[in-house]
């Protein structure tokens, strides 16, 4: 049985002091849900007040990014190495990263690997455009991102893989129940066929996209749909963990 995993994505934002206050609002409001991995991920900059904050709780922590490189001149960047012991999963693959900064199914194959090689649990993105969605070929092009993006990985069993339709991502767009559901089936297809049916079986696949605590319970009676990866719902203590309660429900 797959454990579901929700994680909340914080981007850009919370003071030091407000990402605290969230990460203790988020532990107190998830502490007596069970059979649920609950995640966080500020900023780097907040990672530090938020591990001091979650001592002792049931919420693991997530980073927002990693390098590629284990070290050397790369001017803003954090290592695998620098992240270890402040985070046990790392978010690679974002389509923010994609479309904003260039990043290809090549880099985060090699961020994922940076990650897995030093202990950290990638949570590797992808999801199709409008326009891809539009043509039909969404499928298949999804399934090429996976294969891509897991490039060079000869285990995926600490690799969670989050689809997030780039169409609906901070829009208020979501995609429905029945094409999350659709396009997890397709993506633990594409793992079977990379790997092996029992690696596909074990692999928690999130959906995010526009996930808010209304919406979440519909995602979570999906058999293919293990949990979610939640942007703005995530700002929100109580909201998060009405998404982290429907989840733990449906298992």
């Amino acid at each position: 049985m797959r454990t579901p995993v929700v994680a909340g994505n914080w981007k850009m934002n919370n003071t030091l002091a407000e990402a605290s206050a969230l990460a203790r609002g988020v532990a107190k409001g998830v502490s007596d849900i069970k059979g649920v991995t609950t995640v966080v991920c500020p900023p780097s900059v907040s990672l530090v007040p938020v591990s001091m904050a979650l001592n002792g709780t049931n919420v693991f922590i997530g980073g927002q990014d990693v390098s590629s490189n284990a070290q050397g001149a790369y001017t803003g960047e954090l290592s695998a190495d620098m992240l270890f012991g402040l985070c046990t999963y790392v978010i690679v693959g974002h389509s923010e990263r994609r479309s904003m900064h260039g990043e290809d199914d090549g880099t985060t194959a090699a961020k994922a690997r940076a990650s897995l090689a030093v202990g950290l649990r990638p949570i590797i993105c992808v999801g199709e455009s409008l326009e891809v969605r539009d043509s039909g070929d969404a499928a298949a092009f999804v399934a090429s991102q996976v294969e891509g993006s897991l490039a060079g990985l000869s285990d995926v069993s600490q690799v969670e893989i989050a689809y997030e339709p780039v169409w609906a991502i901070g829009t208020g767009r979501a995609a429905s129940p029945e094409i999350a559901q659709e396009m997890s089936s397709a993506i633990r297809g594409a793992v079977a066929s990379l790997y092996s049916s029992e690696a596909a079986e074990g692999i928690a696949i999130l959906y995010g996209g526009s996930v808010n605590a209304d919406n979440a319970a519909s995602y979570a009676a999906s058999p293919d749909v293990d949990g979610a990866l939640v942007g703005g719902a995530s700002l929100d203590g109580e909201a998060f963990s009405r998404i982290v309660e429907a989840f733990a429900a449906s298992d």
